[in-house]
């Protein structure tokens, strides 16, 4: 037996009778939070870029993808091979420039041909319908996606079919970051909440362009930095509990002062 269908097997036995009582509990609408929990601890373990934990996290997504299949198979909506199988033809499909005579000259033309592609299959599906002239290339993004990622992606799609600055040069876009701050010292001026949260806004979908632009994904960006200054701050927490004085005794430069030396031991 393969690995694979070893595991089909594990999930149907803790589905089936005298299997797991948690396990046989669970539904579509339950699954979901453990899906976006192992989806993320995946792209952290990526992020940390531990082989080990990478292929451990991948084998519990993958369990979310059975665990859906095993349900799904016992109210005979598909099964497992139903989703390889749908997932294959897909790959197939949207690579006409392997499994047929289309040509890409680069990645950029095959994500262009990808989005093409993808929108001719949601117009087929549709039947032509009038619901289907309103396609957008954009739909394809998961409302849920968070703030961060959602722009990266917006502009990944938008950019697939030409809008987009110009490739390898930057400088309008740092422009536009410009822009966007002098618009953002304008509202605050203003003391206008509403205006301010609007500018702001706009400040961080051009940094996540620029971000883009010089290949580096701004959801992982941040985290990293996330990741870096709670490091940095629990220094400084141990400084503190070794002075034995509160808080609010130091001044801001002597907390300053802290943070480089944090930054010095921990980088």
């Amino acid at each position: 037996m393969s690995s694979f269908l070893k595991l089909v097997d594990i999930m149907e036995r803790l589905r089936g009778e005298g299997g797991c009582p948690w396990d046989r509990k669970q539904s579509f609408e339950t699954l979901r939070t453990y899906i976006i929990e192992e989806a993320y601890e995946l792209v952290e373990a990526i992020t940390n870029g531990t082989t080990e934990n990478i292929k451990e996290e991948s084998g519990d997504l993958l369990l979310q993808i059975v665990f859906l299949a095993s349900i799904a198979k016992e109210k005979c909506f598909y099964d497992i091979d139903d989703v390889i199988d749908c997932l294959c033809d897909k790959l197939i499909r949207r690579h006409p420039h392997v499994f047929a005579d289309e040509s890409a000259a680069d990645s950029d033309e095959v994500l262009r041909n990808w989005e093409r592609i993808k929108l001719e299959e949601k117009a087929a599906d549709k039947d032509n319908s009038s619901e289907s002239k309103g396609n957008s290339i954009l739909s394809g993004v998961p409302r849920g996606l968070p703030a961060l990622l959602k722009a990266y992606r917006i502009q990944e799609k938008a950019a697939h079919v030409g809008f987009d600055w110009e490739k390898g040069d930057t400088a309008p876009i740092f422009d536009k970051i410009q822009e966007e701050i002098e618009e953002v010292k304008a509202a605050a001026e203003s003391k206008d909440t509403v205006c301010i949260e609007e500018e702001i806004g706009d400040l961080l979908f051009a940094g996540v362009n620029l971000a883009r632009h010089l290949g580096a994904n701004p959801d992982a960006a941040l985290g990293r930095a996330n990741a870096k200054f709670m490091l940095r701050f629990s220094e400084i927490e141990k400084l503190v509990r070794q002075s034995s004085r509160d808080w609010a005794d130091f001044s801001l430069d002597e907390l300053d002062g802290m943070w480089n030396t944090a930054k010095k031991r921990v980088g």
